[in-house]
Order: C-alpha cells, then structure tokens, then sequence
C-alpha cells in the first residue's frame, strides 16, 4: 500500500511539474545514479556498478533527446551530454570511478546552473506579471 501511495504521489509530482522541474528532477536522478556507481565501484561491486552507471547513462540519454535545438546553447549541450554518455560508459567498462566522478561534478554545476535559471525565470515571470497555466 505505501508503495502504491508512493508511486502515485511520484506520477502527479511528474504530472504537475513545469519543465524547469523536471529538468531539475532528471539531473537529480543522473546524480543519485552516478553517485550510486560511484560507490558501487569502490565496493568493488560491479554488478550494482553496472546497474547504476547504466541507469545515469539511460538519463543522460532522455536529457539528449528532451534537448531543445532551436536554442542557441543546446549545441553545447549536446556535445556535453555526449561526453558525459562517453565517461560513463568507460567508467563502466574500465571499472574506474575517475571518469564517473568527473561526470557527477558536471552534473552537480549544471543542476545549480538550471535551478538559477528556473529562480530568475520566476522572478522575472512575477515581476512583469505574467502566470503560468
């Protein structure tokens, strides 16, 4: 029952998020996922290694495709996300947390970077009056 209650709380969460929040909740499952790896790898565990690097990787992947091109700085983005993907799959391979931890320091500004932005797009969005649906 309480998982029931948990997944449905989950979905309207989802449901009623503006896009700002869910890019916000997609960085924040990359990090959780990478961290995860992280010390899956140091465990020497690389069964749930594997799990999680693959499930960042699965992340980073829906940011790729999410990504809107009509905007000047999604190029750059790309690129990112592409090494990212790239990083994790050595990580991933290698065994090595280097690369991931590399990639979960990206992570971590690009997430402050978007919560800024989705801040000043709020104050910008009630200061000239305008509301979202």
């Amino acid at each position: 029952m309480i998982t029931a209650q948990r997944n449905k709380y989950l979905e309207t969460t989802i449901q009623t998020a503006t896009p700002a929040q869910l890019l916000i909740m997609l960085y924040d499952g990359a990090i959780r996922y990478c961290r995860a790896g992280i010390e899956a790898l140091r465990s020497n565990n690389v069964s749930d290694a594997n799990t999680n690097l693959i499930k960042a990787q699965d992340i980073i992947s829906e940011l790729v495709i999410t990504l809107d091109r009509s905007v000047p700085v999604s190029e750059n983005l790309l690129k990112l996300y592409e090494y990212f993907g790239h990083l994790l799959v050595q990580a991933n391979i290698k065994k090595s947390v280097e690369p991931a931890e590399e990639v979960l320091q990206y992570l971590l500004e690009l997430k402050e970077t978007w919560i800024q932005v989705a801040r000043s797009s709020a104050s910008t969005a009630a200061a000239t009056g305008v509301q979202h649906a």
